[in-house]
């Protein structure tokens, strides 16, 4: 997936890092055993309940640009728009 920067969060304050100011970090491997835990982040567990079908689907580009233009969730969205045909329509 190719995101886009947000605009809104680029400001000449936060420039691009440059190789000089790599050099002065350290690798996570590198670091104390007690530290590297304190950092790391926990595993995620599985879903207690799974809520939802992972799927392939193919949908026209127009269906998936229209839904992508209204920015993240249009996954969420598209599943909303065809629980609310479903409510008026039979499957079959």
């Amino acid at each position: 997936m190719n995101k886009k920067p947000n605009s809104e969060l680029i400001s000449r304050d936060n420039s691009m890092w440059i190789d000089e100011m790599f050099k002065p970090s350290v690798r996570l491997s590198d670091l104390p055993q007690g530290l590297r835990e304190k950092l790391a982040r926990p595993a995620r567990g599985l879903q207690k309940a799974p809520v939802k079908v992972s799927t392939t689907i193919r949908l026209s580009p127009d269906v998936v640009q229209a839904f992508r233009a209204g920015g993240d969730g249009w996954q969420t969205r598209i599943d909303a728009a065809l629980k609310d045909w479903l409510r008026t329509h039979s499957p079959g």
